[in-house]
């Protein structure tokens, strides 16, 4: 019997946001959970990655505090380089990204992502920080990864405003519109999901603990496809839960459950 707490929903998301990052790679990496994924992966299985954030720090030094946002002074501290946020985006159209990350308001079935309006500006319910390096990082890199709370109103059948293009209109609207790669998978804290190879819809590739088609249909505004087979993500092991709560965010700055 383990003495150590099972994962919450926000630590086994970044759990799962860290299994996508593979050693040498080179990450481009946003505010929020997915500082948590990319600074666990570096802290276990993948120890030769480069950490890029988006204000223009490059790979600061291990034992750094969890940042606050991708502008905190950590994202700089000791690092071999720091650029101005332009040259960062640069590095997106020049190629030198090998995965990114990056969150939305609202996440639709085709991976469009918006951070702009929620609602039409004819009937306008908020406005939100806008792109910042979305675009850049949502048009110009290989692989990115979408990450969000899934709700039904956060995964709408389409965005209010398109921000950030995924899949765009689906099948292949994305490659007549001149654009690179695009999401590989989206990771909230129901489970895992990618986009069908052909008509680029999003479906569920894996489940968390505890996690049912049911549920995660109940969380999405539109119908998710549902492949024959489904992977269940096995829980975190100990040493790896440990070593994000006591070395990776040991103040629970993300990964911290409300009311808790």
């Amino acid at each position: 019997m383990s003495n150590v707490a099972p994962a919450n929903p926000l630590e086994m998301l970044a759990y799962n946001l860290s299994l996508l990052i593979e050693d040498g790679q080179i990450v481009y990496v946003g505010t929020g959970l997915p500082m948590v994924g990319a600074m666990l992966a570096h802290q276990t299985h993948a120890k030769n990655i480069t950490m890029v954030f988006e204000s223009g720090g490059q790979d600061p030094s291990e034992g750094c505090d969890m940042p606050w946002s991708v502008g905190d002074p950590f994202t700089f501290r000791k690092a071999p380089m720091s650029m101005e946020m332009a040259i960062s985006f640069g590095q997106c159209a020049l190629g030198y990204v090998d995965i990114a990350f990056q969150g939305g308001a609202q996440i639709d079935m085709y991976g469009n992502v918006n951070t702009s309006v929620i609602g039409s500006y004819e009937n306008l319910k908020s406005i939100l920080p806008g792109s910042g390096g979305g675009n850049d990082i949502g048009s110009l890199t290989e692989k990115s990864v979408l990450v969000g709370l899934q709700t039904p109103d956060r995964f709408p059948e389409r965005v209010d405003f398109l921000t950030t293009p995924g899949f765009l209109d689906g099948g292949d609207s994305r490659q007549k519109a001149g654009l690179y790669g695009g999401p590989i998978a989206v990771v909230t804290q129901v489970g895992v999901y990618d986009f069908e190879p052909v008509s680029k819809r999003m479906r569920i590739k894996a489940l968390n603990p505890g996690m049912t088609v049911e549920i995660a249909q109940a969380c999405t505004g539109f119908e998710l496809l549902v492949p024959d087979k489904i992977e269940t993500v096995e829980p975190p092991p100990d040493e790896v839960l440990e070593i994000l709560r006591t070395v990776v965010d040991p103040r629970g700055v993300f990964t911290k459950m409300p009311g808790t």
